[in-house]
């Protein structure tokens, strides 16, 4: 998780701490007197975002002009302009609002303000349910090469 908020340019968050009732100690049975040592957590944690602001979105006016990573904006498609990530990477962007979700490929650079974290094209804001809102609070979750899937709240 903290490679991730690097990635977003965030401090690293440490995970919350288990609490103590959630933790069973083991003891070593070769050697009863020995201290006992924690049990390993099985019960997963919930997934901290990397970065948590507003996202605007971005459709008709730029539709076909040439973004940042050189290819055509595509307002139908799913993707995004982040202004440190790599072109290319996967973010899963949540609605702090609604709790939808959507997955959006970065391609461009943006946002131009700093009240705001991401650009979204106009098929990930409608996703999202932002279209007639321009501003919609987020949070978003940068996946590892592979990852597919946003993580569960």
């Amino acid at each position: 998780m903290a490679a991730r908020s690097q990635r977003l340019g965030a401090p690293a968050k440490s995970p919350p701490a288990e609490p103590a009732s959630a933790k069973v100690a083991e003891v070593d049975e070769a050697d009863p007197g020995a201290p006992a040592t924690p049990a390993p957590s099985t019960s997963p944690l919930p997934a901290t975002a990397d970065q948590v602001g507003l996202a605007s979105w971005y459709g008709g006016k730029f539709h076909r002009r040439r973004t940042a990573s050189g290819e055509l904006f595509d307002m139908r498609a799913l993707t995004a302009a982040h202004p440190t990530l790599p072109f290319g990477s996967l973010v899963c962007v949540r609605s702090t609002v609604n709790g939808r979700s959507v997955i959006v490929r970065i391609n461009d650079r943006g946002p131009h303000t700093r009240s705001r974290i991401i650009d979204l094209s106009r098929a990930a804001a409608q996703e999202l349910g932002m279209i007639g809102l321009g501003l919609k609070p987020v949070e978003l979750f940068a996946l590892a090469e592979g990852e597919r899937d946003c993580p569960v709240p």
